[in-house]
């Protein structure tokens, strides 16, 4: 495979790094939900954490870095997910954490970041408002800017999930020869009875996308890797197909947590590299998805979440037969919203 910006080494070490709390998280197989999609299904649940996010896993690395050798303060801009992490990393590692995001983001959200004792500066725009607002504190105050995607902790962080997955297929994660060994006993992970053939992962600023992709590839190039991004904001998924860079006016999805409008370019050429796949898929997809994971996975997700899910039940025929592993990357969603797009009083009975 060419050269990514991201290495297994260093994706190593970021697993030392970072709190266990975000480390390990279910990799299952969800017998239920399959009846009505097809295929086999399992879920790698990132929601099971402090943050209900994958985002973690990078704010982890960014935060021990820092509190190593860097400035004491920190700035970033996000959709909600990704400065609840910086907060949560920030504040035990004594780091003053700043976070811009748009007045319109889910509220939810923006309530965490404030609980977990971050200084929150809302937009009246977008994500790409936000970003700019962002970096302009970064140079004004001489702070670290984390930018999601781009900084290559935020990628190898998440690339740590990829880590976990090899190892549920009992691949071994360096790819020379591995020394005859004596049989042992299954590992922990060893919950997965057979291979599976592809990964769905929801595809937004790309770090999740790019980091465990990159792993895929250099420990288990088999395994097919499918990006998935909303038709409302399609942005990444057409710079994907037309490699280059691709940009939008503007969002219309639900899905705030990948309403990105500005590809970076450094990010597109390393999902060039590990992606088989991007596709689009609808918003009464992932409503759809979101649905099925509460009624047969006893899960209450966010939006992003559901887009594997979505993938599946647009194009049956292309996974039949198969064996689908979907990143279930967070769950951090207001409530009423929840109750308009899925129905009922789900909230209360989850």
């Amino acid at each position: 495979m060419q050269e990514t910006r991201l290495d297994i080494a260093r994706i190593r070490a970021a697993r030392r790094v970072i709190d266990p709390v975000f480390l390990g998280t279910p990799l299952y197989r969800c017998e239920a939900l399959e009846p009505g999609l097809g295929c086999a299904v399992s879920i790698k649940l990132e929601t099971a954490n402090p943050v209900r996010s994958f985002k973690g896993r990078g704010t982890e690395v960014v935060a021990s870095l820092l509190a190593e050798r860097g400035p004491r303060a920190v700035v970033c801009a996000s959709a909600g997910n990704l400065g609840q992490a910086l907060a949560w990393s920030g504040r035990g590692r004594g780091l003053e954490v700043t976070v811009v995001a748009s007045r319109f983001a889910t509220v939810a959200k923006l309530d965490r970041i404030r609980a977990l004792g971050a200084r929150l500066e809302l937009v009246d725009g977008d994500h790409e408002l936000a970003r700019e607002r962002a970096a302009a504190i970064a140079r004004y105050e001489g702070i670290r800017l984390v930018e999601d995607s781009l900084d290559l902790e935020t990628c190898e962080g998440a690339a740590t999930i990829g880590l976990e997955l090899v190892e549920a297929l009992g691949q071994a994660e360096s790819m020379e020869p591995a020394e005859p060994t004596e049989p042992t006993e299954p590992t922990e992970l060893a919950y997965t009875t057979r291979s599976f053939d592809t990964v769905l992962i929801a595809l937004g600023g790309g770090a999740l996308a790019t980091g465990v992709g990159h792993v895929l590839k250099t420990l288990a190039p088999g395994v097919e890797v499918i990006c998935v991004q909303p038709s409302g904001a399609p942005a990444m998924t057409q710079s994907w197909h037309a490699r280059r860079v691709v940009t939008t006016d503007s969002t219309d999805t639900i899905a705030d947590g990948v309403a990105g409008r500005y590809p970076i370019p450094a990010v597109l050429d390393d999902l060039l590299l590990v992606a088989d796949d991007a596709v689009l898929v609808r918003e009464a997809s992932i409503v759809a998805g979101m649905r099925m994971l509460h009624d047969h996975a006893g899960l209450v997700v966010e939006p992003s979440a559901a887009l594997g899910i979505a993938a599946i039940l647009e194009d049956r025929d292309r996974f039949a037969g198969q064996h689908v592993v979907t990143v279930v990357c967070g769950s951090n969603v207001d409530a009423d919203a929840y109750r308009r797009w899925v129905g009922g009083d789900t909230v209360s009975r989850s």
